[in-house]
């Protein structure tokens, strides 16, 4: 079921500095696909976002970018990212900055910033990425598109370099909901589409407004007032679970740093370096917690069929506002997403009108496991009743 036209409005070759990092020698045919340079791809040379794999060209291709290739997806180019996918604004210190399009001097968002990009700027009518704690739904939220992380496990992560494993997600990005809806069929054979009639067939807990901004606060109030059956709801965040996400980067990352720190930006080394210190009993502590998650947000949400809450609390920052890298923002950026990792549902983000300084607010979908198809048909609704999507 592929109907998205095959249109650019800008050769990935034409797009500015620091969205894509490589482009196959000849345009190829199909619905323009674009993926972030942390899928290995055939042939193309594939970074993960470090120096340290700049010469990396790659044998096989991804199984996620094989199963869209199969039906009809080309893939024009290998996007940009926060190294190693370990960061919230794409602020690049060796491929560049990726570029916020539609809000200069703000960041794209990240870690798939260079994804969010090259759909505003038209190179990809899609676009593949990964989230751990939110990096498909803020680069989204910050650039005014939509993004899907899936329910945990669904979609292939073979032939991905992994961020903390139990975390991490991979998804479609698109400029509107139904195309990631089709991106989905492409990737999941089974995957099959909800048909809804209307908002009042869906029942919604509102949560997680209080120190948004006030316009995105707003925003997102008045998407929630397309539901007709909602209620404000208290829904707790996870508490200290950070421990084990950080425990599990420093596994991945263990022996490459132990090699090759200097090599590292300045705010993914510290990062790193603040992950090799977290102890095992930290981490079990902290797999407890998780555990012990999902029956609390269950408890919330008893009754409704979606928790939807702001994306972000605030819109894209400007490009430097997190000091060193992200490290002065990625907290509050992570705070309404990284949820729905901890969970392993899926979680949708979509423009919900703009805000602060007229840049976009999100609102964010957040469905049980299982229920991708409910949430993208909840969004594909919302997301006509509002006028969103570009």
């Amino acid at each position: 079921m592929l109907v998205s036209p095959s249109t650019h409005s800008l050769s990935p070759s034409d797009c500015p500095p620091g969205v894509f990092l490589a482009v196959p020698d000849e345009p190829p045919d199909g619905i323009p696909l674009a993926v972030k340079d942390l899928f290995d791809i055939a042939g193309l040379v594939t970074t993960y976002g470090s120096p340290l794999f700049a010469d990396h060209v790659p044998v096989t291709t991804a199984p996620a970018v094989a199963a869209l290739e199969a039906v009809g997806y080309g893939v024009v180019g290998k996007t940009n990212l926060h190294e190693f996918a370990y960061g919230t604004t794409s602020e690049n210190p060796h491929f560049g900055v990726v570029p916020n399009p539609r809000f200069p001097g703000r960041v794209a968002g990240g870690s798939s910033g260079g994804n969010a990009a090259a759909l505003v700027l038209g190179a990809a009518n899609v676009a593949l990425g990964t989230d751990s704690g939110g990096s498909i739904r803020i680069p989204a939220a910050c650039c005014g598109i939509v993004g899907f992380k899936p329910t945990y496990g669904t979609i292939s992560l073979e032939g991905c370099f992994p961020l903390a494993p139990s975390f991490d997600h991979a998804g479609p990005m698109a400029r509107h909901v139904r195309t990631c809806e089709e991106a989905m069929v492409a990737l999941v054979r089974s995957f099959g589409v909800t048909a809804l009639d209307s908002l009042e067939e869906v029942s919604v807990v509102v949560g997680w407004l209080d120190g948004a901004d006030p316009l995105v606060r707003a925003r997102v109030g008045q998407a929630a007032e397309r539901f007709t059956r909602r209620r404000v709801v208290d829904v707790p965040l996870p508490e200290r679970v950070g421990r084990l996400f950080m425990h599990e980067v420093a596994g991945v990352h263990r022996e490459l740093f132990a090699e090759n720190a200097d090599l590292y930006g300045e705010d993914v080394r510290i990062k790193v370096e603040r992950c090799l210190a977290v102890t095992d009993a930290e981490a079990e502590s902290a797999a407890q917690r998780r555990a012990d998650y999902p029956a609390a947000v269950e408890d919330a949400i008893a009754g409704a069929d979606l928790l939807l809450t702001p994306t972000l609390p605030c819109v894209a920052p400007a490009v430097g506002a997190g000091g060193v890298g992200d490290l002065e923002v990625r907290e509050a950026l992570v705070s309404r997403t990284f949820p729905a990792n901890v969970l392993g549902w899926p979680a949708l983000a979509l423009p919900c009108g703009a805000a602060e300084d007229g840049a976009p607010a999100s609102v964010q979908l957040v469905g049980r496991p299982g229920s991708d198809s409910l949430v993208l048909a909840a969004g594909r609704l919302l997301e006509a009743e509002l006028g969103a999507g570009g």
